[in-house]
């Protein structure tokens, strides 16, 4: 059962962070200066890639990224490339971090100085050697040692061109005077080649023999000596490209007969280096999580304590508010919380209560819920998690124009470049605007049922505080679902979703305007703000034309139908959105009109409505899937087709098999098919980890195409929103949290005895009012009870941490010695 148990320990990784700016980039560009990109590599796997920046020493990347990372591995790096319209691009650097180094930048940015790309470094793979001394008796007569060297297999060894390799390793004895070389067998289309190959070398003649002197070899010659492994990676008509070593001196076998262990693959020790110093810097922020999530029942006492945050009077005593209390400077931390209610239907109870106690410090009607306070960081968390395809149905097409068209919209007298029509530009921006708001304030409709439950709970709370308001009931919704969602949408479209890119700063500065008239928009028409209280006079101007539009009436009557109690009615004809896209390569199985059973290169779209794939980008679809009849979306094995990163979608025809471009861009895929079509009905219980070919599936040999599948398929949560959320993980994240401030909640628990001891002056309480403490009593009941679970869980982390990987194992490699 304690087997069972571990089976379902878990470890989970993900990245956040940005790719800020570079300065000083070196000569590689050359006098003529190119433009240039950056990427991210797991590894040797790309992942990620900013869009093409421009001529510039010092360019703007600008770039967010978040990904989780679906595999193990020992190096992320960030490359900066500069871009060649003819021949291949040209690396100008790059920041290699190993794996157990990235926590030491977590939440900062860095400067790091780029590094020169040398095809001799660029490695990633583990091997499995076993070496032993062996005595032989030679013809003679003589005691002599021969070195016998196993190559068991390789792991994770690199893609090339985004195909399996053909590795093969060459095993070399090295020592002052020799240079013995052996080599084994090619294996084709494999990451992860089974050599489990043998070789051997004579080491040393002894001049008698003694059981005595039994494997004993002379000092000065085991001292000197060393196995070298090289991998290498077959091209046939080209030269081999190299793919990492690694250096074991023979001296290790003198406490042991035998050794066998992992070790890492290096870099080449001898390749020519540049100075750091002549390739430029890049700036990064990053954020690496990794979390060890236990098996669910590890979790439930914590979950059940924060679940009940709601029902707890007063709600700063409970466990959610405390979060929040001792990791206010931690605003990631409010995110699993909200996922977490979300989940369990108890976000909106939470989320009344906490703006019903901010209402209680709000003193003036025009300042409501415009602070960073807990409700307003659960509302916002919540409106990108719940809201991120209203978001796009209601603002994706027109930024997609806006980006598209590039139309210039300056206004600003003091940025108008030479050639500038001020009046042609004011009418672009209005055309925009126009066009924004008017997607905005007809979208009520598809307003999810969440946001509105809250909006008119914010309502309601918010009238009742200031009755003789009569505007306070639209700002209250107005302060979040346009300051706080469609003008923050406006101004980041990529941080949304909306674009894959950072815009460049002509588009950037559109979306700007745009967004400051959203904000304005959505005020103006709660708050009836005037016109003479900006401080803009090209915005004033501009903002005469809207005057006789109605915008106020239209904000109002569209603030009433997502925060009042009348249900609204759909018009039954959802837009299509596209919810992913990118080039892949698709294998069709046995659909005539999909092509030969080759992999080519195609693009692939999946939106609400449809899968489809495309020649190119743009052109007509060749295929079109409906999603409502994919029965499954799972990945498919490596040994189908030596390759990586592929996944099928089984639907009412054929699978159709898909291999991604790296392994986050497969699991995302995964995610979003999986998402459109979970809800569909005849989903299947069972599908084929394998293809299908010579007569039989080769997972399980059944020799009927139709026969059922052989593994289970992903279980998906139905769950009333449109996202998976994993609740253990949710709360292991937060038990992280809690764990890393304990400090802080003892310094609460030490308030609380303390306020619910001494009613003396004002003067002691102000020492705990960085802390909500409104009921000392029932707050430290909650604290006792959070720290007695933290133990508890400290504890079974602790059990399932003493079984840490031997050095020298698969999941902890020795990292071996390099020239």
């Amino acid at each position: 059962m304690a087997e069972e148990d571990d089976a379902r320990i878990r470890t989970l990784q993900s990245l956040r962070g940005k790719i800020c700016e570079a300065k000083n980039l070196g000569p590689v560009s050359g006098p003529n200066r190119q433009s240039t990109f950056c990427t991210i590599s797991l590894d040797q796997e790309e992942v990620f890639r900013t869009k093409v920046f421009d001529k510039s020493v010092s360019p703007f990347y600008g770039e967010d990224f978040y990904f989780e990372i679906p595999r193990p591995f020992q190096c992320l790096s960030f490359y900066v490339y500069a871009k060649s319209v003819f021949q291949r691009d040209l690396p100008v650097g790059k920041v290699p971090i190993r794996k157990d180094d990235l926590c030491q930048y977590n939440g900062k940015e860095h400067w790091f100085s780029l590094q020169p790309v040398d095809p001799n470094s660029e490695v990633q793979g583990k091997v499995h050697l076993e070496m032993r001394l062996n005595e032989v008796i030679t013809e003679t007569g003589t005691v002599g040692q021969h070195l016998v060297v196993r190559i068991i297999e390789c792991k994770e060894l690199p893609l090339i061109s985004g195909q399996n390799c053909d590795p093969y390793a060459t095993v070399t004895l090295v020592g002052p005077a020799r240079s013995d070389q052996k080599k084994t067998k090619v294996k084709k289309k494999t990451s992860n080649p089974l050599f489990d190959e043998t070789f051997f070398f004579e080491i040393t003649r002894s001049s008698s023999y003694s059981k005595k002197s039994h494997f004993q070899v002379e000092e000065e010659d085991i001292e000197k000596l060393e196995i070298k492994v090289d991998v290498w990676n077959n091209e046939n008509l080209a030269q081999d490209v190299f793919l990492g070593e690694t250096r074991v001196p023979v001296k290790i076998l003198r406490n042991s007969h035998i050794h066998k262990a992992w070790y890492l693959l290096q870099p080449k020790g001898n390749g020519t280096k540049s100075k750091s110093d002549d390739l430029g810097s890049l700036r990064l922020k990053l954020t690496y999580i990794e979390d060890t999530v236990l098996p669910s029942a590890c979790y439930t006492p914590i979950c059940n304590l924060l679940l009940k945050s709601p029902d707890v009077k007063p709600i700063s005593a409970s466990a959610a508010h405390i979060l929040w209390d001792i990791c206010r400077e931690r605003y990631e931390a409010v995110l699993p919380m909200v996922r977490l209610l979300l989940h369990h239907n108890r976000f909106v109870p939470f989320v009344s209560a906490v703006a019903a106690l901010e209402l209680e410090n709000t003193q003036e009607a025009n300042t409501i819920f415009r602070g960073n306070s807990l409700a307003t960081r659960c509302i916002d968390d919540m409106m990108k998690i719940v809201g991120k395809n209203y978001l796009a149905v209601t603002l994706k097409p027109v930024i997609d124009e806006i980006c598209e068209s590039n139309k210039t919209c300056e206004i600003d007298p003091v940025k108008l470049k030479e050639g500038d029509n001020v009046l042609t530009n004011k009418e672009n921006l209005h055309v925009y605007v126009q066009k924004v708001f008017s997607s905005i304030t007809q979208s009520s409709s598809s307003c999810p049922p969440l946001m509105c439950d809250v909006f008119r709970s914010l309502r309601q709370l918010a009238c009742k505080r200031f009755p003789g308001d009569p505007h306070v009931q639209y700002s209250a919704v107005s302060s979040f679902v346009f300051l706080r969602f469609f003008a923050v949408a406006v101004l980041s479209p990529h941080s949304f979703q909306l674009r894959s890119h950072h815009p460049d700063p002509e588009i950037s500065r559109t979306l700007t305007l745009i967004s400051k008239t959203i904000q304005t928009l959505g005020s103006w028409g709660s708050l009836s703000k005037k016109l003479s209280s900006f401080k803009e006079t090209y915005m004033y101007d501009f903002f005469k034309s809207f005057q006789e539009e109605r915008c106020i009436e239209k904000v109002k009557k569209f603030l009433d139908e997502i925060s009042s109690n009348v249900s609204k009615e759909s018009s039954g004809l959802e837009d299509s959105v596209v919810l992913k896209e990118g080039e892949v390569h698709k294998r069709a199985q046995g659909r005539k009109h999909l092509g030969k059973k080759n992999f080519k290169k195609r693009w692939l779209r999946v939106t609400n409505r449809e899968l489809s794939y495309h020649k190119h980008k743009g052109k007509e679809a060749l295929c079109t899937i409906n999603v409502k009849n994919i029965l499954a979306v799972e990945k498919v094995d490596e040994s189908a087709f030596n390759r990586k990163n592929m996944f099928q979608v089984v639907h009412t025809e054929k699978p159709l098999y898909v291999q991604a471009g790296n392994c986050v861009e497969a699991s995302e895929w995964l995610e979003v098919l999986g998402q459109v079509s979970r809800c569909n009905e005849g989903r299947l219980a069972t599908y084929h980890p394998s293809n299908y070919t010579g007569g039989a599936w080769q997972c399980c040999k059944s020799q009927s195409s139709n026969a059922p599948g052989c593994k289970p398929c992903t279980t998906t949560m139905l769950a009333n929103l449109q996202l998976d959320i994993d609740c253990d993980r949710e709360t292991e994240r937060i038990f992280s949290f809690l764990s890393s401030n304990d400090t802080k909640l003892q310094n609460m628990e030490d308030a609380c005895a303390t306020l619910a001891v001494y009613q003396g002056p004002q003067r002691e309480q102000e020492e705990h009012s960085k802390f909500t403490i409104q009921e000392p009593k029932e707050t430290f009941q909650t604290l006792k009870q959070l720290r007695n679970i933290m133990e508890e869980l400290e504890r079974q982390h602790s059990l399932r941490n003493d079984t840490t990987a031997q050095y020298g194992s698969l999941d902890n490699p020795i990292v071996g010695k390099t020239s």
